[in-house]
């Protein structure tokens, strides 16, 4: 049987696939791998949005790899800032020799009988090229970056000024001197409302129920000690570490006593803000971590609200008319600028058409298995970040976990994992996440099937994870290994698939 063009196919060069790069460097190293991205550089999310003051939502000890110390003095870093440690970890560990730019990736499809992906790509001349792998690896993210969310915002056409969605910033907008109002309350809104605010004339924050906001440091002043008192790998994984438990013990005591975590927000917030304090603007009507926790670096926003030069206004919107928008409540919000921070729309596995010996894969048909594979698809893993961490958390867990898949099947002479799940034995499904969020809700519909209890649940605990991965091996009796041979040398296999089942040792 020819062998195909490379072992493992990772879409996208953004935080997830980097992350199964350097995995695989450190423990697939006779293992080769192609990175495929639409863009012309790396960065994913971090390369395609531009706005002002565009920075992680989460500290960077977490938000960076496992494998890979950040460096930088601030914890909450900017989008040059990232972009610099990423290009730096592909550079050190020779990882961009292996990446392809300018190619989207149009569909993908598993033949059973040669046991590998068949992937087709676009480049930007508009020719089209495959290529083949043995495990095709999604790293491509869950943001739609060709449509934003369209939330339908009324009589929009009528404004006469410039409105932006900040997924497409342009680079040359000047709004030095001008009034902005944006239109959202989420981590866009409250990241780009203290940047522009040092150059607008006025920033308001337009929305229609309020987000929990939490204050916290851009320095980790932890970290800085560490530094000075450990080597830089020791000093990152204490900083690491600590960053983890913290975020797990505020998450566990959203769900145990919500009002003890609410009650210790709005007091962070009066203290911040003084006599601006509003409970309109600032309380909203759900428990802290129901939607995702906005962050307030330094209390940027705060400062800029005292400041005088931001606004926040809790109102709906009635319509535009050339000057500003129209409030319901019967007021008028002047713009020369409206930015649209309305949300992002998801997708599933980069909207590339995935199939299986050429019927197209319906991914609501099957269940997460791990949090990374799918029930009854062979040698795929997929990357669905942490709804209440840093993503890239859950990254480095599944990238470890496909190379450890990946060696085990070297060792045991198969080229097929298979997580299998026959209809009688699949569980009762339940709701993949409990948020409220808006950009969630309206993606349920695109979602695998999640059952409640491992190994077919898509958790967001990383340290229960990170004990599962450890604990459970990999061939725990529902993964299944299979060696194909060339179809005319089959023997002794199942029949269907071509497969020789290779027993559980």
């Amino acid at each position: 049987m020819t062998q195909p063009d490379t072992d493992v196919l990772i879409i996208g060069a953004g935080l997830s696939g980097i992350s199964m790069a350097g995995h695989m460097k450190l423990n697939c190293p006779d293992r080769d791998f192609v990175i495929l991205d639409r863009r012309d550089q790396l960065g994913g999310t971090w390369d395609i949005f531009r706005y002002p003051g565009v920075r992680s939502d989460s500290d960077m000890h977490t938000l960076g790899f496992s494998f890979e110390p950040w460096k930088h003095d601030d914890a909450i870093a900017d989008g040059p800032a990232i972009l610099e440690y990423l290009d730096r970890v592909v550079d050190e560990r020779g990882i961009r020799e292996h990446m392809r730019f300018g190619e989207e990736v149009l569909s993908a499809d598993w033949d059973s009988k040669s046991a590998r992906w068949t992937i087709t790509s676009r480049g930007k001349d508009g020719s089209e090229s495959t290529i083949t792998a043995r495990w095709l690896y999604f790293g491509s993210g869950y943001y739609d970056y060709d449509n934003p969310h369209d939330a339908q915002i009324p009589e929009l056409d009528q404004f006469g000024g410039q409105v932006i969605h900040p997924q497409f910033w342009p680079q040359d907008l000047d709004y030095k001197d001008k009034k902005v109002v944006i239109i959202g309350s989420g981590a866009t809104a409250v990241t780009l409302v203290p940047a522009m605010a040092e150059d607008a004339e006025s920033v308001t924050m337009l929305q229609r129920t309020p987000t929990w906001m939490g204050k916290g440091p851009r320095q980790d002043i932890w970290d800085h000690r560490f530094r000075r008192w450990f080597p830089e790998k020791v000093a990152y994984w204490l900083t690491r570490r600590k960053n983890i438990l913290f975020r797990a013990y505020i998450f566990s005591l959203s769900r145990r006593n919500p009002q003890k975590l609410a009650d210790k927000l709005r007091g962070m917030q009066r203290a911040s803000l003084g006599d601006k304090y509003d409970p309109k603007h600032f309380e909203p009507p759900y428990n802290p971590w129901e939607q995702r926790l906005c962050l307030v670096p330094d209390g940027d926003l705060y400062k800029a609200i005292r400041g005088g030069k931001a606004h926040i206004v809790t109102d709906h919107i009635a319509g535009f008319d050339k000057d500003g928008v129209k409030l319901q409540s019967g007021e008028h919000l002047p713009a020369d600028i409206v930015v649209t921070a309305t949300g992002l729309r998801l997708t599933l596995a980069g909207k590339v058409k995935v199939s299986k010996d050429g019927e197209p894969v319906d991914f609501t048909d099957h269940y997460f298995y791990r949090g990374t594979m799918f029930s009854n698809m062979p040698n795929l893993s997929f990357v669905f970040g942490y709804l209440n961490a840093s993503w890239t958390l859950r990254a480095d867990c599944n990238s470890q976990y496909a190379c450890d898949v990946l060696n085990d099947m070297t060792k045991a002479g198969a080229n097929v994992a298979v997580p299998e799940l026959a209809p009688e034995d699949e569980p009762e499904t339940v709701e993949p996440w409990d948020y409220s969020s808006g950009y969630l809700q309206r993606a349920r519909h695109l979602m695998p099937k999640v059952g409640k209890d491992r190994p077919w649940s898509l958790k967001h605990e990383y340290l229960a994870d990170v004990r599962d991965f450890r604990q459970r091996p990999v061939r725990d009796g529902v993964l299944r290994f299979y060696k194909v041979e060339e179809a005319d040398e089959t023997s002794a296999s199942d029949g269907e698939t071509g497969h020789t089942a290779i027993a559980a040792e």
